[in-house]
């Protein structure tokens, strides 16, 4: 296919974006339906919306009930708006008499079946007499008549719902962990084992505390809807504008200027966002043309916006939500978990900023003029109060409170700061409103005085917001969205809880993971004798071999099984499966957790199935896989990172014997090393353009300097050493006046 991109200047409106958004995300596309039937389903989602909002700022119900409402919402909803073979295709725009405003009638049994099963395991946790149900606690294993077939119908469904939002690679996955474990004995070797009764199976994936209504379930319902629909309300509010102006301020008039603004500003949104898909939308609608206008390649300028999105997802504070789950896992302190993906974010910006830097030198590109450059002092003049809520939300956060709580604090300040204003004293209602819930935790002993006063302050201050007041309409069409975009990733998680569930009851990740550190042991042994020259020299041990190999493995397996699938969901699969094999080669929890997190996420940009990067070349108008490729080579520095992490803790400021300044220090400058002289490799300019064997070494240098030892870092510069001096003589001889 030829790359039109550089001759193709259009514009693209908010409906060419909304449409490349709904082709690409699976979860953005949805079925047209009547009027009527939009007004209700409308009502639903503001319901739903509320409800979580409430909740989180006024207490949870018992877990049950408040996964149980959860799912049922996401049934109506999903049945409602996601027809059973695709929203696009002729079939779901099919009028006809077996439909009601245009769901068909079977999608409106579904949805009944899915909500009484929701809610069964509510209304029969004290037990119904008169139906002859014992409580709950009674029938743990031993399911009667009644679990089996709503647990049957929960389960089918649930993994329907993963199929209509996400497409077919979760359930089949999800499929296979099912015939695990109903289908033990006839597995071979390490595999088999004795298969579990089809009625215990249907107990342990129903029943609370694991499977459907395990913890995937109960974060997904509890932290991480908040943190998507404050997301898309901040968005709206103004906060994703704010981001990208001072991203343009501060990076647009350097060396190839806009695209340095599309990763800091994809960096700056990816914090609040859930998505990448939506993340490249949403800053690439402005970064990519202007990439393209100062003569950047378009499947170079869509790479750099989609590997800039999908680092979003590793950034913190809040990753994509999978901080919130990690920190549940391993038991640890939030900040603990966003003070140790600092660094390893801030590698994967290196390299995409190192990537973007050298081809705009190769292609002598320039920064933005000043008269293009937004006007520091007129962007936070207009824009300050967007930020207010934000800084409410981590202020929350950092001062121990939950995470929802937090979210809820944030909602309400962006509300505020959206639909209320000092000139217009009706609209004070909402700062009202918060205010009076902050001194009602106050004197419930909920806040303290120095919180109190910080958001009371907070409230007030974003009244005094110099933008155009947000409608009713418009914030309830921003709650509708968040709750659009939410629906995928409660419909992964609900279907993750299968695989959850049959790990705990059949053990299968230590099978897995004794499996690939067996095979890795193997293979290893007999690469020793070849690279030990017989036993003459030693390069490496066994044992470094053995583990390389198995992270290398489990990294492919990671990238394989995270096509396609949200952040969140995708966090939780994979190091319920990954994970174990990491801990029997010794590496530490944190270290594994946050290795199979990173890993899943660069699937968003790794061909064959790469949504950030075809969604990116959409708006580019280019060859979708050479943008796939693009942000690949541009995301290396995420490739890398943590392979370096494993191997040095240190660089998650964690490791055995204690943070060391100097150990830090010198495997992160090592590290970003690595990053740079891969970079250079991939663009085939350093200081002068490079030929295949400069760039060849270079690419070898980088992944030896990653290697976090004085030895490997000797090595490495001995294979660059003659890059850079050919280079260091190139530049002269072309400075140097005739």
């Amino acid at each position: 296919m030829t790359d039109h991109s550089q001759t193709d200047d259009h514009v693209l409106s908010d409906e060419e974006l909304a449409a490349i958004e709904e082709k690409y995300d699976e979860g953005s596309a949805t079925r047209p339906v009547g009027p009527t039937t939009g007004h209700i389903l409308r009502a639903v989602s503001l319901i739903f919306a509320l409800y979580h909002f409430i909740t989180a700022g006024f207490g949870l119900p018992a877990d049950h009930w408040h996964m149980g409402w959860h799912l049922a919402g996401l049934f109506i909803l999903t049945y409602a708006l996601f027809p059973i073979i695709g929203a696009r295709s002729l079939y779901a725009r099919k009028i006809s008499a077996f439909r009601i405003g245009n769901i068909p009638i079977y999608d409106i049994v579904f949805m009944a079946l899915g909500v009484a099963s929701a809610l069964y395991v509510g209304l029969a946790w004290r037990g119904i007499p008169g139906l002859g149900i014992e409580e709950q606690t009674f029938r743990m294993g031993n399911p009667n008549s009644y679990d089996v077939f709503f647990g049957v119908v929960i389960i089918l469904l649930v993994l329907d719902i993963a199929r209509r939002t996400l497409g077919w690679v979760l359930p089949l996955i999800i499929c296979v962990f099912i015939s695990y474990a109903l289908l033990g004995p006839y597995f071979p070797g390490l595999l088999k084992h004795p298969g579990v009764n089809f009625k215990t199976f249907v107990s342990s994936m129903y029943f609370p505390q694991e499977g459907i209504f395990g913890v995937t379930l109960w974060v997904v319902s509890t932290i991480v809807f908040h943190f998507v629909l404050f997301g898309v309300i901040a968005q709206r509010t103004g906060l994703g504008q704010l981001f990208i102006d001072n991203a343009t301020i501060l990076a647009g008039r350097y060396t190839g200027g806009p695209a340095k603004v599309s990763v800091v500003s994809s960096a700056f949104f990816g914090t609040i966002s859930g998505s990448s898909v939506a993340n490249t939308v949403s800053t690439g609608a402005l970064t990519i043309p202007n990439m393209k206008r100062l003569g950047y390649p378009g499947h170079f300028a869509g790479g750099v916006e989609a590997a800039s999105s999908a680092g979003g997802q590793i950034t913190p504070p809040i990753m994509g939500a999978a901080a919130f789950i990690m920190a549940e896992f391993l038991e640890l302190p939030y900040t603990t978990i966003v003070i140790a993906a600092i660094f390893p974010a801030l590698l994967h910006y290196v390299g995409v900023f190192t990537v973007v830097h050298l081809m705009a030198r190769k292609l002598d590109l320039k920064g933005l003029t000043r008269e293009q450059l937004p006007q520091f002092v007129a962007v936070w003049r207009e824009g300050w109060a967007n930020i207010v809520p934000l800084i409410g939300l981590l202020v929350v956060l950092f001062s121990g409170y939950t995470p929802f709580m937090s979210a809820f604090c944030g909602i309400s300040l962006a509300v505020v700061a959206g639909m209320s204003r000092f000139t217009e004293p009706p609209t004070l209602v909402y700062a009202a409103a918060f205010i009076a819930f902050v001194l009602w935790k106050f004197s419930d002993g909920g806040f303290d005085l120095t919180m109190t006063a910080i958001l009371c302050t907070s409230a007030a201050v974003a009244t005094f917001n110099p933008q155009t007041r947000i409608r009713i309409p418009e914030m309830a069409a921003s709650m509708e969205l968040g709750v659009k975009y939410a629906l995928a990733v409660g419909a992964a998680s609900a279907a993750v809880g299968i695989v959850v569930g049959v790990i705990n009851t059949t053990g299968i990740g230590f099978r897995i993971g004794f499996m690939v550190t067996q095979g890795a042991g193997n293979l290893a042994s007999d690469l020793y004798g070849v690279m030990s020259l017989g036993g003459l020299v030693e390069l490496f041990t066994v044992q470094d071999l053995q583990l390389f190999i198995s992270l290398v493995f489990i990294a492919i397996a990671c990238i394989l099984m995270g096509a396609g699938i949200p952040t969140t969901a995708l966090y939780i699969m994979l190091v319920s499966v990954a994970q174990p094999a990491l801990a029997q080669l010794g590496v530490p929890p944190i270290a594994s957790h946050m290795f199979v997190l990173y890993y899943g996420v660069v699937s968003e940009i790794t061909p064959p199935v790469c949504t950030s990067a075809y969604a990116a070349a959409a708006i580019a108008n280019s060859n979708p896989f050479r943008t796939g490729l693009s942000a690949f080579s541009l995301g290396l520095g995420k490739v890398v990172a943590p392979m370096a992490f494993v191997y040095a803790p240190v660089l998650l400021f964690v490791s055995s014997t204690g943070f060391d300044l100097w150990e830090f220090t010198y495997t992160a400058t090592s590290c970003i090393a690595g990053v740079v002289a891969l970079s250079a490799s991939v663009v085939g300019y350093w200081l002068t353009p490079m030929g295949r064997v400069s760039r060849v070494l270079m690419a070898i240098a980088g992944l030896v300097f990653v290697a976090p030892s004085l030895f490997a870092d000797l090595i490495a510069l001995l294979i660059a050493a003659p890059v850079v001096v050919a280079q260091v003589i190139a530049r002269r001889a072309a400075t140097t006046p005739a």
